[in-house]
């Protein structure tokens, strides 16, 4: 018969074994596919796909990374870095992520929600008075490019910016009235315009009419930004400090940066885009902005399109929301909010067969009849030729990075997915 003294010391490392095993979080580790129920051999058709696409001149180069449940599956890059050099690229090589800083800015502002700084329905304007009773665009005259406007029916919250829904828009890629006022007005897309300063622009944005009456439609835009500056002022951080004190460090996040250290300026990608007959050509400055932005010494912390990073470092960043909110230890989010960042957050507003969450894009149960990801699956992207996506139920993460814009050949993304999802040969190994 036990001792009861040693009956409850025995009680006890039970109780701090099972404590241990529920507080530890999934880190990623290269290992091999069938570890994660996955084959080998059907991953070497994405070997193949790739490099087909290279072979042609459709992509310079991409990097590609999948992991289920923590184990890298496949971490590969194929072709170059620099065309005309003929430099191979390698998997650390950093690219401009551009909108894919968008979830890491969303990260901050809900890490800033769970301290009490704010309410996620609070209007912007209670932080940043600037934006306080905004307008409605009505009217546009394009010969002077004049317009009126009727007031908001409301404020735009940090909910509203959060969802793409605020009425805020982007200066080029959107409609033709915005793209007409933002230029009349100097407003910045966040990239490559190192020297602009991120209040100063945000202040000029406040100036600027909403395109739709707050919460009433998705449209894409300088949301994030905005979303930015209202880090540094709850915060009181420039936003690089915030992000490399409050996230990067934290998830060890070596690679990732508005603007690179000298030491890293060389693993830089070259970026492409197509010239005449759609032939690969690097991207040569234009109209004051520089496609080598991340190495000059800038100051504008965009929130929605500034970073560079490696696609191992986003890797981790999106393993730490598959967690919960946790990883090697560290905990940036509950799982309550993770939760609410990775749901429907625009009710019935129309974005195709998608929803959109607290940053990211959802995938709906009619989007997953479409593509073999699971109803739930979480994803974005950037501009520049890269994009990923967060299966909970399949436990993946999976980054697929190119460096080149536009790109005539956007297919490379859907297949991806299929390639990714023809692989798995046990979707019970998931951990749910």
């Amino acid at each position: 018969m036990l001792h009861k003294t040693t009956f409850t010391f025995l009680l006890y490392l039970c109780f701090s074994f099972t404590f241990a095993q529920k507080s530890t979080t999934t880190v990623l580790q290269e290992a091999k596919p069938d570890k994660a129920g996955m084959s080998a051999e059907r991953l070497q058709r994405l070997d193949r796909v790739l490099q087909e696409y290279v072979d042609k001149n459709y992509i310079p180069g991409a990097v590609a990374l999948i992991a289920r449940n923590g184990k890298v599956v496949y971490y590969k890059s194929v072709g170059h870095s620099d065309v005309e050099s003929k430099d191979n690229l390698k998997r650390d090589d950093i690219f401009r992520i551009a909108s894919q800083t968008k979830a890491i800015t969303s990260v901050g502002v809900m890490m800033l929600y769970e301290e009490g700084k704010f309410l996620l329905d609070d209007p912007i304007s209670k932080y940043i008075p600037a934006f306080r009773n905004p307008q409605v665009f009505d009217t546009f005259n394009k010969q002077d490019t004049t317009y009126t406007t009727v007031p908001a029916k409301r404020e735009v919250t940090i909910r509203d910016l959060l969802t793409h829904t605020s009425g805020i828009s982007y200066p080029s890629i959107g409609g033709p009235e915005a793209t007409a006022i933002y230029a009349k007005y100097k407003i910045p897309s966040g990239i490559g315009t190192p020297n602009d300063k991120l209040a100063d622009a945000m202040t000029a944005l406040a100036k600027q009419p909403l395109f739709h009456q707050p919460g009433e439609r998705f449209t894409y835009g300088l949301n994030t930004d905005l979303l930015g500056y209202l880090i540094e002022v709850v915060s009181g951080q420039p936003l690089d400090q915030f992000f490399r004190t409050r996230i990067f460090e934290p998830l060890d996040m070596k690679d990732t940066w508005f603007y690179l250290p000298a030491a890293k300026h060389d693993r830089l990608v070259k970026l492409y885009t197509e010239g005449e007959n759609k032939k690969l050509q690097p991207v040569a400055a234009r109209g004051g902005q520089n496609p080598d932005f991340p190495k000059v010494d800038g100051a504008y912390f965009s929130g929605g399109a500034g970073l560079s990073s490696t696609i191992h470092d986003y890797a981790v960043f999106l393993q730490m929301l598959l967690n919960n909110g946790e990883y090697n230890g560290r905990r940036l989010l509950s799982p309550a909010t993770v939760r609410l960042m990775t749901t429907n957050q625009i009710g019935e507003v129309d974005r195709g067969d998608n929803k959109f969450g607290l940053g990211f894009g959802i995938a709906t149960e009619k989007s997953a009849t479409r593509m073999p990801v699971s109803e739930g699956t979480y994803d974005w992207g950037g501009i520049f030729g890269t994009t990923y996506w967060v299966d909970p139920e399949e436990g993946i993460v999976a980054l697929l990075y190119t460096n080149k814009f536009p790109n005539s050949y956007g297919d490379l993304g859907d297949k991806f997915r299929v390639l990714v999802y023809q692989a798995i040969t046990d979707t019970q190994l998931s951990e749910r």
